[in-house]
């Protein structure tokens, strides 16, 4: 069994980059059709009504998002994974699940096509459920992966970065493949979608998981997780023997001890649920874009079927491009006016949609959101593996608790838009429709962003990361001094002017 990664800052190559950036290939893959055609698909070709087409994605958030903070937990409380790695054994389990059931959802109820719309619904439910599980168990795996590859700040935004690279590069494909099957075909009189259309989802979801399971067979091969040994309630931190201070004063640090955060203490960190407010509300601005935009494009704009995938494709190449700048934008300014630009961005977006009739103008917005989400989304992840720091072993419920927030709002935000829909009983639409998706794509990723905002501002004046404090008893007056303080992955220099071997631990959590 291979030795476990020192403590401290631990390179990676360029190879390892690479083969853990496309680990989450499959899942962004099957995100994208999932967001992007998941509404419109089962209620112009499955012929779904609006509320219950949004049922079906609410029943698949509220298993994402229960399925999440269990994953996390039970991926912490895992050991070795057999000798395979305690996150990669997640992940291979999760991709199963994914590859076993999408496949069924982008396809039409095998042998009750014709049945009533509510058998059809408790036809696509449990393939949803199990997808939704897989996706949740792949996402959280992978992401935990981060803190525990890199200890590095700029190399946990790197592979953020290169992560994200691959997510744009996933929903290319999906848009690339769909406008091949939905904007090439010989089909004159058939500008809309339609049942007609059935096979060609079939077919793009199929597609997608042979894409998807080629790429998650390279990272099981390339990616190596440092194994690390079951931890005690304390961690021990070597510190050297003799320092000295800005005085020039002999400083004599010692062995000190530290208590892992367990998922008690995360929760009663303020900081923790700072962090998992702005990514609940990053995830709503793209994810929520992604969802309607198509709906945007066909009942708003009226334009060809083909523009749904065309459009998108333009706002996830601006992404991808835009993600190369992440590393250096983020070192230059900080993560959180990096994250500030971000949303103006997005909120510049939401403006330009708001004039009536934009035509191919859309061209123009599709940009600033794919600019706009890509680093507020690159941003956020980075902030999450700076809240976790040097707690990796409790970073996958972290993760975790973060994609609750996510999945549950989204669910809740579609559902809610779907139910206020003017015909949300019916599966066609009436003329107060054309203006409704406008509305939708203005104000709810415009009114999420401007709650990012004021989060963000309540971040401004704390670096972001849970606070550890050490304390040593002196051996004269057994009084206390605190010494070195932790924020995330930065660690102050500790100063003792005591010679004596006691040690004692604390953290922030009352454990």
């Amino acid at each position: 069994m291979p030795n476990p990664q020192p403590h401290g800052h631990r390179s990676l190559p360029r190879s390892r980059r690479f083969t853990y950036g496309v680990g989450h290939v499959l899942n962004d893959l099957c995100a994208s059709m999932w967001f992007s055609y998941l509404l419109v698909y089962f209620h112009k070709v499955v012929n779904f009504s609006n509320v219950l087409a949004g049922q079906l994605l609410m029943v698949g958030q509220v298993s994402d998002a229960l399925c999440t903070p269990f994953v996390g937990y039970e991926s912490d409380r895992t050991r070795s994974g057999c000798g395979y790695g305690r996150r990669k054994i997640w992940h291979l389990v999760g991709s199963v699940c994914v590859a076993c059931s999408f496949p069924f959802i982008f396809n039409l109820c095998i042998s009750c096509s014709k049945s009533p719309d509510w058998a059809q619904f408790i036809y696509y439910v449990p393939f949803v459920v199990i997808f939704q599980f897989g996706w949740a168990s792949t996402q959280i795996s992978h992401l935990a992966l981060i803190p525990d590859l890199a200890s590095s700040p700029s190399l946990r935004v790197e592979l953020n970065a290169i992560r994200y690279a691959f997510t744009v590069l996933a929903n290319v494909a999906v848009y690339a493949i769909a406008w091949l099957l939905l904007g090439l075909e010989d089909r004159s009189n058939h500008h809309d979608l339609s049942p007609e259309d059935a096979d060609e989802f079939r077919n793009l979801a199929f597609i997608v998981i042979g894409i998807g399971l080629f790429f998650s067979f390279i990272f099981h091969m390339g990616t190596t997780e440092p194994l690390r040994p079951h931890r005690a309630e304390s961690v021990t931190e070597e510190q050297p023997n003799v320092q000295e201070d800005e005085e020039n004063e002999p400083i004599i640090k010692k062995k000190l001890k530290r208590r892992k955060m367990t998922w008690k203490c995360w929760l009663k960190e303020v900081q923790f649920y700072q962090v998992a407010l702005l990514y609940m509300c990053t995830r709503l601005m793209v994810n929520m874009s992604q969802v309607y935009m198509p709906l945007y494009l066909t009942d708003t704009l009226n334009l060809d079927k083909a523009y749904i995938a065309t459009i998108p494709l333009v706002t996830y190449l601006s992404g991808f491009l835009s993600s190369f700048a992440m590393k250096a934008v983020n070192k230059a300014v900080g993560r959180k006016m990096t994250f500030f630009l971000g949303v103006m961005c997005v909120l510049f977006a939401c403006d330009w949609m708001w004039v009536p009739n934009i035509g191919l103008q859309v061209y123009g917005a599709a940009v600033l959101l794919g600019v706009g989400g890509s680093t507020v989304l690159v941003t956020s992840l980075s902030m999450t593996a700076d809240l976790i720091g040097e707690n990796l072993d409790s970073g996958a419920f972290v993760y975790g608790a973060m994609s609750f927030t996510d999945k549950l709002s989204n669910g809740l935000a579609v559902t809610l838009v779907q139910t206020l829909h003017p015909c949300s009983d019916t599966n066609v639409c009436c003329d107060a429709c054309q203006s409704y998706y406008q509305q939708v794509m203005v104000f709810v990723p415009g009114g999420v962003g401007l709650l990012a905002l004021l989060v963000l501002a309540t971040l401004i004046c704390k670096p972001i990361g849970i606070k550890t404090e050490f304390i040593s008893e002196r051996q004269m007056d057994n009084s206390a001094e605190h010494v070195p303080v932790e924020y995330g992955a930065i660690r102050s220099t500790p100063h003792m002017n005591d010679t004596d071997n006691s040690e004692v631990s604390l953290t922030t959590c009352d454990a």
